[in-house]
């Protein structure tokens, strides 16, 4: 009877270990990492994919994340804030855009840095953001164009 007790306790303990193991890669790989980060904020027409915890990348690396957004109500666009790596620093002349991660993926924001001297402090904004774009849109709209054109070339019945 003793003997079974220790199994039944080592398998627990072992349980545990995993689960701990499992947590702490979780953690790792949401990017809420123990070093520093600061804020940054950025104004979007469409963010189309980017959710909370979507990265944030320079050049194909991440250096942060989708912290929120939210809709400003006086002017409809995406105000969207971004954690970044407080060993990255960025540009006040660089740009942000909303970037496609694959035609079934999510999407992410791209930063691209610019040649500024001049970097951004803690609680500023990009300025110049591109959003996403609405593939299924430009396809029904290139569709359609087509379609026009179909139609007014055919003869006149002669």
């Amino acid at each position: 009877m003793a003997r079974t007790g220790a199994f039944e306790t080592g398998v627990g303990a072992l349980v545990i270990l995993v689960a701990c193991a499992f947590l702490l890669y979780a953690y790792d790989a949401s990017g809420k990492t123990a070093r520093g980060a600061y804020a940054l904020n950025a104004v979007f027409g469409r963010v189309d994919g980017v959710a909370v915890g979507s990265e944030v990348r320079i050049a194909g690396v991440k250096v942060g994340s989708v912290s929120g957004h939210a809709l400003d109500p006086a002017t409809y666009e995406a105000k969207v804030a971004l954690r970044i790596d407080s060993e990255v620093r960025i540009p006040e002349d660089s740009v942000a855009k909303v970037v496609s991660d694959g035609l079934l993926g999510g999407a992410f924001i791209s930063i691209e840095p610019g040649a500024s001297d001049i970097m951004l402090a803690d609680g500023a904004s990009i300025t110049q953001t591109q959003g996403s774009v609405d593939l299924l849109g430009l396809a029904v709209q290139a569709f359609t164009a087509n379609a026009g054109k179909e139609d007014a070339g055919a003869p006149d019945g002669r």
